[in-house]
């Protein structure tokens, strides 16, 4: 049993707050890695849940490769988020607030390993041309993402 799972048993759908983390993985192109998810059939980045005595950085790289395969190793941060917009009720009712931390990395893609239980199928996206069935939470991190390039190659 996991440790959500273990609260999910004691709590049942209430709200948690839950830390973790999500990469921006980008290929050489500058295109940025979405993952149509298993759970949810929306897009999202590769990134989950904080297992507990687990550093962000830690979570964020175990994410990467249980999701995709990739191994990402320099990360930089972009920012957290939280509040009323990180709000996800899950299909099977399951309610979160997610308390993200947000990284970037750049990775040296051969192939993906996708884990069928997690991902239905990964894709590089050009920033401005990202699915429009994104999972609610990661709207506003794409768009501080978005605006955090513009402003930057200005």
């Amino acid at each position: 049993m996991t440790y959500i799972s273990e609260l999910r048993s004691m709590v049942g759908t209430r709200p948690l707050v839950l830390p973790g983390a999500a990469v921006i993985v980008l290929d050489r192109s500058g295109h940025l890695l979405l993952l149509e998810r298993a759970d949810t059939g929306g897009w999202g980045l590769p990134g989950g849940f904080m297992d507990p005595g687990e550093s962000l950085e830690e979570t964020a790289r175990r994410e990467v490769r249980e999701e995709t395969g990739l191994d990402v190793t320099d990360l930089t941060l972009i920012n957290v988020f939280s509040g009323q917009d990180q709000f996800y009720r899950y299909p099977n009712g399951d309610q979160v607030f997610n308390v993200t931390v947000v990284y970037e990395a750049k990775a040296q893609v051969r192939s993906l390993q996708l884990d069928p239980s997690e991902v239905r199928t990964a894709k590089f996206f050009p920033i401005d041309q990202v699915p429009d069935d994104l999972i609610a939470p990661e709207v506003p991190i794409l768009e501080h993402y978005r605006n955090r390039r513009v402003k930057g190659s200005m």
